[in-house]
């Protein structure tokens, strides 16, 4: 899919309570917030626009059978072409190809490595070959040893450094615009908003409350095992070579609920992708269903 800046993507929406998969779903990719005025000037007028103004009316509407306490309000985002550009290669990715490159030569093990190979040769066929798993596996692998204040440090200065080579603008400029609108909206409306990606946390942490005003903690992503050690009588963070945790699939409805307190109803739209909405787990939400 071919990428196109401040266009919109495609969104995983999540709430903690049920109200139906396919309503829930009706909302995702829209947003906005206000009275008299169009809350959503960036989105084409349209059913998906107002199922979502007529979905946040009715789970704002206190008294209304739909009414969501403030509390049980959360969404969920993905990352990756839905908050984000993700072409021609995901973000990620384009961060630990500049990051190999730059060390290949204190690793010769890498060379025979088929992601090393795919993302040196900037091979399309085979990068598309490989699993989400063999490239969060490269990518812990090659940014081993690494602390979390080192690891932090390099993201943040890549980040300030590196141009789209479509675009030629900063990573953290290509965001959606409509997107941006739908978060603001959201959380003018109560709902908590989060990030669920198969991305890895350490990465976006970083930047997402600068960007999209989701805080470090509210990013639910891929993890990397870490290991604790003390250096010079200081605590110390430290990356290991393997993954903890692969946050895709069916792993997203499970890091939502472990990380976020919510539920997942598994839904699918062409925005959605079979992306999740989620739920919370209190009885009375429960018993709504």
């Amino acid at each position: 899919m071919e990428e196109q800046a401040l266009a919109p993507g495609a969104l995983a929406l999540s709430r903690r309570t049920v109200l139906g998969g396919a309503t829930a779903l009706a909302m995702i990719g829209c947003a906005g917030v206000g009275v008299g005025a169009d809350p959503l000037p960036l989105w084409n007028d349209g059913a998906n626009k107002q199922a979502i103004l007529k979905f946040v009316a009715d789970v704002t509407r206190e008294g209304a059978p739909t009414f969501v306490a403030p509390n049980e309000r959360v969404a969920v985002f993905d990352n990756d072409g839905t908050l984000w550009v993700e072409q021609p290669m995901y973000t990620q990715m384009v961060f630990v190809l500049d990051w190999v490159k730059a060390h290949a030569a204190e690793h010769p093990e890498w060379r025979d490595n088929p992601v090393f190979k795919a993302l040196t040769t900037n091979d399309p066929q085979a990068l598309h070959a490989l699993s989400e798993r063999d490239l969060l596996g490269f990518v812990f692998t090659a940014q081993s040893g690494l602390s979390d204040e080192a690891y932090d440090a390099a993201a943040r200065d890549w980040l300030a450094r590196a141009r789209h080579p479509r675009f030629n603008r900063r990573y953290t400029e290509l965001v959606y615009q409509p997107q941006l609108e739908l978060l603001s909206h959201l959380r003018r409306n109560g709902f908590k908003t989060f990030i669920v990606s198969g991305g890895s946390v350490e990465f976006m942490r970083p930047w997402s409350e600068r960007v999209y005003g989701i805080p470090p903690e509210q990013v639910i992503g891929s993890q990397n095992a870490m290991r604790f050690e003390q250096q010079g009588g200081q605590p110390v963070l430290l990356r290991e070579p393997k993954i903890d945790f692969v946050d895709d699939g069916p792993l997203k409805p499970v890091s939502t609920s472990t990380s976020a307190g919510a539920r997942s109803s598994h839904s699918e739209t062409p925005m959605a992708t079979g992306r999740c909405c989620s739920t919370r787990w209190p009885a009375r939400a429960r018993a709504s269903r």
